[in-house]
């Protein structure tokens, strides 16, 4: 009976309780995670914790781009119903209107229509006053006929403004729906890494630069702290820093940026205290009076690209094939990013991920 027993099921039971609850503690996120295997590995050295959990962190970043993506369209799409909602409520207190209007002319016709047009000419002791009047009930009842087709358009324009609403509300519910599946996504990530850096001790923490054990707080307490990566960088607003960059309001963005150093990463922020990669950008940049789209995969699009040799300070830098992580470039090779939940913004070398390209936006 030995001989059908599953390959998963020798290896589980020649294991030590240790690595039963070291893989209840990865748990199913983790075990799942990885190239789709759907079993954790129990003994990954601390060199391997620190290349699955950089995984995991970018893959959360590209389900943040995702999420902020569906964020921008929720919110244009909020704004777009909103607009639509109060059109219509304008047209229909002008139609309320034009039909008040309507029924008094249908009131005032019925109380003077009792009489054949010819017998009132014959009865009226002033001929050509009747004359006169009948004229003008001919001009009012094309008047009427008037105001009856403006109804009836208004009716078709709030028609078409009820139908489009509802099509806008259709695409704000897809949009919300796609907001729930990123952040079920990103949350499951960063869980994820969170629990396989729980299985490291605190100098193996620190030896691959996860002293914090993965949280955005402690990340932002270790930073301040420190002062690595910044030592040899010309301080903003120095000749050394800006001199290169392409104009003032790059030179803004830059100085912005070094200002926020220290600042948490939290997935979906724009500031002023925390960011996403994307949103420590748009950020800069809004400091500078420039507007930026939200996501890196819109922001890479938004300027004239530019080469790896030809970058200067305050050109965006992109990384990974599917355009997932952005930094502002300061000069000498080097970035200041928002990198993930591990780290706060910091400088960094542009070298330390595969770099996709560049965009210069002012």
């Amino acid at each position: 009976m030995a001989a059908h027993r599953k390959p998963r099921q020798r290896s589980l039971g020649g294991h030590t309780a240790r690595t039963a609850f070291t893989l209840a503690l990865a748990g199913v996120a983790t075990a799942t995670a990885f190239d789709g295997t759907g079993q954790a590995e129990p003994n990954l050295s601390p060199a391997e914790v620190k290349a699955k959990v950089a995984k995991l962190y970018q893959e959360a970043e590209e389900a943040t781009e995702k999420y902020n993506g569906a964020q921008e369209k929720a919110t244009a799409a909020e704004q777009r119903l909103a607009t639509m909602r109060d059109e219509a409520a304008r047209k229909e207190q002008k139609l309320n209107t034009a039909r008040d209007a309507l029924g008094s002319m249908a009131a005032a016709q019925y109380r003077s229509s009792g009489l054949d047009p010819a017998v009132q000419l014959a009865l009226s002791d002033d001929p050509d006053r009747y004359l006169d009047g009948a004229a003008f009930a001919e001009r009012a009842g094309d008047r009427q006929s008037a105001a009856v087709a403006r109804v009836r358009e208004q009716l078709r324009e709030i028609e078409q403004l009820r139908g489009a609403a509802r099509v806008e509300l259709t695409s704000l519910k897809a949009r919300r729906e796609e907001l729930r599946t990123q952040k079920t996504a990103i949350t499951a990530k960063l869980d994820a890494a969170r629990k396989l850096l729980s299985r490291l001790t605190a100098p193996e923490r620190t030896r691959i630069g996860e002293a914090d054990g993965g949280t955005a707080d402690g990340a932002s307490r270790a930073s301040r702290t420190s002062t690595s990566g910044r030592a040899d960088l010309p301080p903003p607003g120095s000749a050394g820093a800006d001199a290169d960059a392409p104009n003032s309001r790059a030179a803004a963005a830059v100085a912005y940026a070094y200002s926020k150093l220290g600042s948490p990463y939290v997935w979906g922020a724009t500031g002023p205290n925390a960011f996403d990669c994307s949103g420590l950008v748009l950020a800069s940049y809004r400091s500078a009076g420039v507007s930026l789209p939200r996501t890196t995969y819109a922001q890479i699009g938004a300027g004239q690209r530019v080469s790896r040799s030809e970058l200067r300070p305050g050109d965006l830098v992109f990384f990974y094939s599917g355009i997932s992580h952005v930094g502002l470039y300061i000069g000498n090779g080097q970035m200041i990013h928002a990198p993930n939940p591990s780290a706060p913004v910091r400088v960094a070398p542009i070298d330390e991920m595969p770099f996709a390209g560049a965009t210069r936006v002012v």
